[in-house]
């Protein structure tokens, strides 16, 4: 069964500003009803992902912690090894202990067998800066703005993987997430304007120009490009029609939801999950020979 990594919104809030979409000032004019909202979203996404057969694992809500809502930046996962994150803000700092205890309880549960550590001083911020291509068998990873270039050779070391940096151009694009989505089908969903002159290049080195999705400024920032691919299932936040059109041509069915209030925060559907289970060598099961089956890619 696929996998994911939740967390509890309760103490979820826009308090603080360390990337330009953050708001608190919007978050503090909607008062409480931001506040439902954003419990009803977290919610309505864990529905859907649950709908296409995976299941959710909860870590708990932390009082101060708001952007603990966000596990995409708690560690990369692959084969059931753990690399955990290290923040940058000291904002954040303080979800790392809560994160580690988290994966001890899914170690204890044999849901993931080993947890790594980063060396003193690297910072890496999880899958928002290391994204597992399912079908290249190999990470993305960003660099710049939160996460070290460093810290992709010890992404490459601690998997046994390769590993493509990728170097973030703008602070507006601070993690990978938010301009880069591998698809199931082997296609690249991203924002150009985001990279750098010789990430772009990288990109189009090991990807086919037919297989590049570009998304426009406006898709980019309603933050449909930080979704989720599960097969020829995209989970993502509400999207303009112009990406919609763009997705159904490629044979690929939206399940959208309203995450405005994780947006204020800048993230969306991607950034609220973090998979608990790619696998290098993915397995065969009973579940994927179904005719109708929606494992993930």
């Amino acid at each position: 069964m696929p996998r994911f990594l939740m967390t509890d919104p309760s103490h979820y809030a826009v308090s603080y500003r360390i990337n330009p979409w953050m708001r608190p000032e919007a978050w503090d004019a909607g008062g409480a009803g931001l506040s439902r909202r954003a419990a009803a979203a977290s919610q309505s996404l864990a529905r859907i992902l649950s709908g296409l057969g995976a299941a959710i694992h909860w870590v708990g809500a932390a009082e101060g912690l708001p952007d603990l809502v966000f596990p995409a930046n708690a560690a990369v996962v692959l084969d059931g090894r753990v690399l955990l994150a290290r923040f940058r803000c000291p904002e954040r700092r303080g979800e790392e202990p809560v994160f580690r205890r988290a994966f001890e309880r899914l170690a204890a549960q044999g849901l993931v067998a080993e947890i790594v550590t980063l060396p003193d001083g690297c910072f890496q911020e999880g899958a928002g800066d290391a994204i597992w291509d399912a079908g290249r068998r190999l990470f993305w990873t960003g660099w710049g703005p939160r996460s070290d270039r460093v810290a992709s050779d010890h992404v490459a070391a601690t998997f046994g993987r390769p590993v493509v940096p990728l170097e973030l151009a703008t602070e507006r694009f601070y993690h990978l997430d938010t301009c880069f989505c591998p698809l199931a089908g082997g296609e690249i969903l991203y924002y150009p304007p985001a990279f750098s002159a010789d990430a772009l290049a990288a990109i189009r080195e090991r990807v086919n120009p037919g297989d590049l999705i570009e998304a426009d400024e406006h898709e980019a920032a309603a933050f449909c490009v930080n979704a989720i691919s599960l097969r020829r299932e995209l989970v993502m936040a509400s999207a303009p029609a112009s990406l919609r059109a763009k997705l159904a041509a490629r044979g690929y069915r939206l399940r959208e939801t309203e995450l405005a209030p994780f947006i204020l925060s800048g993230g969306a559907a991607f950034c609220m999950t973090l998979r608990l289970d790619h696998a290098s060598v993915p397995k065969e099961t009973a579940y994927d020979r179904q005719p109708d089956a929606r494992a993930l890619a």
